[in-house]
């Protein structure tokens, strides 16, 4: 029995090795060529000195170099570490340096930024994004395990690190459960791997699923413009995307413009935020399928359910939840909730749960308690063991599927001259779903401006969690206890 992720996909490749693996700008690479590439990465890597138990950061995007150095990383033993080359370096040293990262990668074009951070202590290189790696030494130090196949960070309430580690046995179960669940798959699927790979819900579904289910996948390095996106897949014949709802929305916009409509896809599945079901109709439409709305976290490796298909699927839920789970429905004081059918807080238990936070033990007990696993999230799950998503019961942001912790980025709009108070919320967007709305109390006599306050968190912030609209107000609404209250503020 092969238990480590490693040695699936190499295995498919020794069986199957003149089969597509992967499209790359224009080009089927087979899976002998994969193979090759994952034992140039590790012999460069061994020569560097890396091994069992230490980190290797990916700062990509999508592409062959990044699944070679996934498998080389594991066939040494190592953990994975891929991060969003738009996160800033700042935010970069942080993760690196918390990790206890012994070399980052970073692509050719970046060498300043691989300089910065090699001064502050974290040894950086570039490469192309087909490889191969320059030849370099590392450092001794390991801070990781084994078992520990990828280290995921999420941005915390409180603006500092959280780091999912997800072992080889989480993702194996989760993968393996989720191609036995969905029932739309056949063999000669072809997946499009465009969800950024820094994330989990692109990792697995996306790269790692193909990889360990013997499917050929398109790798692109980024979605936009989406015209670009749906001419790659008529040119590779995708019949699976797994994507959020505002790529579905721009994919559709691009096809009002007159992009050509890819008759080869059967499959279309959306995560990462809640779908809107109107969209649905459009999509049937003008694609001829419905969406299948499939739910999950980070610390799930991540997927807990998903619509299995197009006759199976309960429009306005996420489906069904994988084998493997246990599920519990609690009140806020954590009580078991035995009534069908009442909404409550879902908790869960199983091969694919994460076993805690990385070097973060109050965390982790904030969230898992007798191996019981705190989502987080208001659920229902009806007579026929559907899941419907209800609420969140923190207050991230979620734009264009990407996470956004309010406590973030009020830690740098407040660091502002000027600034005496703010608050950040989101608020309803057709494209990206959500976008990010701060609220903000000058200081007496300041004339900081709405400009002033988004180029600021441009200069420090990714992209996405910088505020699209900055409202000036005279005080903030509180709870008796001093609070701020985001709910009245959504509200407005």
């Amino acid at each position: 029995m092969l238990n480590r992720l490693e040695d699936r996909i190499l295995e498919i490749c020794k069986k199957a090795g003149g089969e597509k693996a992967f499209w790359w700008r224009g080009t089927w690479w087979s899976r002998n060529v994969l193979s090759e590439m994952v034992t140039r990465c590790r012999d460069t890597l061994k020569s560097a000195g890396f091994g069992e138990g230490q980190v290797l950061a990916v700062i990509m995007p999508n592409c062959p170099l990044f699944l070679s150095l996934a498998v080389a990383v594991w066939s040494l033993k190592g953990t994975l570490l891929p991060l969003n080359l738009q996160a800033g370096r700042l935010n970069m040293a942080k993760h690196l340096q918390h990790a206890g990262v012994s070399l980052a990668v970073m692509p050719e074009g970046m060498e300043s930024a691989a300089e910065d951070l090699t001064k502050m202590g974290i040894l950086t290189i570039t490469a192309p994004l087909e490889g191969p790696l320059p030849s370099v030494k590392v450092g001794p130090n390991r801070s990781s395990n084994a078992e520990t196949a990828v280290l995921f960070y999420t941005s915390g309430t409180t603006g500092s690190p959280k780091a999912v580690p997800l072992t080889h046995a989480n993702l194996l179960d989760n993968v393996t459960k989720s191609i036995d669940h969905f029932m739309e798959l056949q063999p000669g699927d072809r997946f499009l791997n465009v969800l950024p790979n820094f994330h989990a819900l692109g990792f697995t579904t996306s790269s790692l699923l193909p990889l360990l289910g013997g499917f050929p996948q398109l790798i692109l390095p980024n979605f936009m413009p989406a015209e670009n996106t749906l001419a790659a897949i008529l040119e590779a014949e995708v019949t699976a995307v797994i994507a959020v709802p505002t790529m579905i929305a721009l994919m559709l916009g691009a096809i009002a413009r007159g992009a050509e409509i890819p008759t080869s896809l059967r499959i279309l599945v959306s995560g990462g935020d809640k779908f809107p079901p109107l969209l649905d109709q459009r999509i049937q439409k003008i694609l001829g399928i419905g969406v299948l709305e499939g739910y999950g976290l980070t610390e799930t490796s991540p997927v807990v359910s998903i619509n299995p298909g197009q006759k199976a699927r309960k429009l306005g839920t996420v489906g069904t939840i994988l084998k493997g789970y246990e599920v519990q429905i609690r009140d806020k004081e954590g009580n078991i909730i035995k009534d069908p059918e009442t909404e409550g807080v879902l908790w869960l238990k199983g091969p694919s749960v994460f076993e805690g936070y990385f070097k973060d033990a109050q965390r982790t007990a904030e969230r898992i308690k007798d191996g019981w696993f705190n989502t987080g999230d208001i659920v229902k799950i009806d007579k026929d063991g559907y899941l419907s998503i209800l609420d969140r019961e923190s207050d991230i942001i979620i734009v264009g599927g990407f996470n956004v912790y309010p406590a973030e980025v009020e830690e740098v709009i407040q660091s502002i001259p000027g600034v005496s108070e703010t608050a950040v919320v989101g608020i309803a967007h057709p494209v990206s779903g959500e976008i990010v709305k701060a609220y903000v109390v000058k200081r007496p006599g300041t004339s900081v401006q709405s400009r002033d306050i988004i180029s600021y968190c441009k200069e420090r912030l990714a992209h996405y969690k910088v505020p699209r609209v900055v409202e000036f107000v005279d005080d903030l609404p509180r709870s008796s206890i001093g609070k701020v209250l985001r709910r009245e503020l959504r509200n407005r």
